[in-house]
């Protein structure tokens, strides 16, 4: 083994570090560079310069701060209340009709922002206190708000999917068109869960009365919502119509989503020096953030290769049973587990440039995987008790909503994306077929 052993007790140290409260990023970077100079010395990172000027001038990279600009500029218009308005009255006339407003919201959130934290605070300040009012099962209410909420990681443009990109080589196109079918299959099956639960306990979720109906005329509510429901629609197919299409690059896409957005909030009357002020600020501290850890997980991949740790992984998968499959079900099973504690984007940047290569190797379709890999991520903004999701609806929620009626809220759509990874994997048509009948 002799100098491998280095890199093993190198991850240790980073989740020593990490489990202390070090900021991932800084607990990337030294690591890396403790482990790195202990190995090889200082020569070991010659190539970190040009390394770190290859992220920062990724020219696909450039679409995270664009697509980040155009998910706050559009929290800014109050979409999701509108939407959840409109739509909430057309379903709510039968049981659970509002819980699955709120999940086809969550859909066009997702799509047209992709900022998982806006649309579950947003949603839960809108809908929440409704919910209650209207003596939805505090839990159902809860796990529906999160789960829907959390959609925007899967469904693009997505962040999630451009890191992705980035990590593996694939093209954003691909990935975007790769993630579309699963994305609605997610939520159907989350629609199918709340129809089946209107059936079986009703009382659960009761539709809105009669009298409230009948306050809003068919028509109005009719034009309502295409006028609510259009312009986000509109939005959705410029920006991910242009990508898979391949009419425009991912970056171009995203600047047109940015000046669309703009001229959406416009026309809602709330563009002002405040909310571009805002705006602009929010999105520097994301690009930020997601910039610096992929710049600190450069020095830790170069560490990691530089003392053979790639060799040990490859003797890993060798060891596992099973092949390919083995090493699938490995991978996702320390995604989901490192969940429980990590946000994505330190899973992405720890776990996949470790282990995609041994795949690569073998020939698995690695935008198949991403995708795989997408929706298990997705998991840990559910995952008790660090999901992200939680803590955002928490912070928002009405003092009778407990941290256990979350906690049980969110359980069967754990157990619902779980089946949406599973049919992924028996049927990689869900991933392969768009990109492949669109020549991606």
């Amino acid at each position: 083994m002799g100098i491998e052993l280095l890199s093993v007790w190198m991850v240790v140290a980073l989740f020593a570090l990490l489990l202390i409260g070090i900021p991932v990023p800084f607990a990337l970077a030294s690591s890396g560079i403790v482990f790195g100079i202990v190995g090889f010395g200082p020569a070991l990172f010659g190539l970190l310069p040009l390394r770190v000027f290859g992220v920062v001038t990724n020219y696909t990279l450039l679409a995270i701060p664009l697509f980040v600009f155009m998910g706050v500029m559009l929290e800014k218009s109050r979409l999701a209340e509108r939407m959840l308005e409109v739509i909430g009255h057309v379903a709510g006339q039968r049981p659970g009709g509002m819980a699955m407003a709120i999940v086809i919201v969550g859909v066009l959130m997702g799509a047209s922002t992709g900022i998982v934290a806006a649309t579950v605070v947003t949603v839960g300040l809108i809908s929440l206190p409704t919910l209650l009012a209207r003596h939805y099962s505090k839990s159902l209410a809860c796990g529906t708000i999160c789960a829907a909420g959390t959609l925007g990681q899967i469904i693009p443009p997505s962040l999630v999917l451009i890191v992705l990109s980035d990590i593996s080589g694939e093209s954003v196109g691909t990935l975007f068109a790769g993630a579309l079918i699963p994305g609605l299959l997610l939520s159907g099956l989350y629609v199918l869960y709340l129809v089946a639960m209107a059936w079986r306990r009703p009382e659960r979720m009761p539709p809105i009365d009669a009298e409230e109906r009948a306050g809003v005329s068919t028509g109005t509510l009719m034009l309502d919502l295409v006028k609510v429901v259009a312009p986000p629609l509109a939005l959705i197919v410029l920006v991910l119509g242009s990508i898979i299409g391949g009419i425009a690059a991912p970056t171009e896409a995203a600047s047109m989503g940015a000046i669309g957005a703009i001229l959406l909030v416009a026309c809602t009357g709330r563009l002002n020096l405040s909310v571009m002020s805002e705006t602009v600020i929010s999105t520097f501290k994301i690009t930020g953030m997601t910039m610096f850890v992929l710049i600190a997980a450069q020095v830790f991949s170069l560490a990691f290769r530089g003392l053979g740790g790639d060799r040990l992984i490859d003797s890993l998968f060798e060891f596992l049973p099973g092949g390919v499959w083995g090493g699938i079900i490995f991978m996702m099973a320390l995604i989901f587990l490192l969940g429980f504690f990590l946000d994505w984007i330190e899973i992405s940047y720890i776990v996949l440039p470790l282990l995609l290569p041994y795949f690569q190797a073998q020939g698995t379709d690695l935008a198949w995987l991403c995708i795989l890999v997408a929706m298990n991520l997705q998991t840990s903004f559910l995952t008790p008790p660090f999901g992200w999701s939680l803590f955002y609806l928490k912070g928002v929620a009405p003092p009778e909503i407990s941290t256990r009626d979350i906690y049980a809220g969110v359980l069967p759509y754990i157990g619902i994306q779980f089946l949406a990874l599973v049919l992924l994997c028996l049927f990689p048509a869900l991933v392969t077929w768009l990109p492949n009948a669109i020549g991606w």
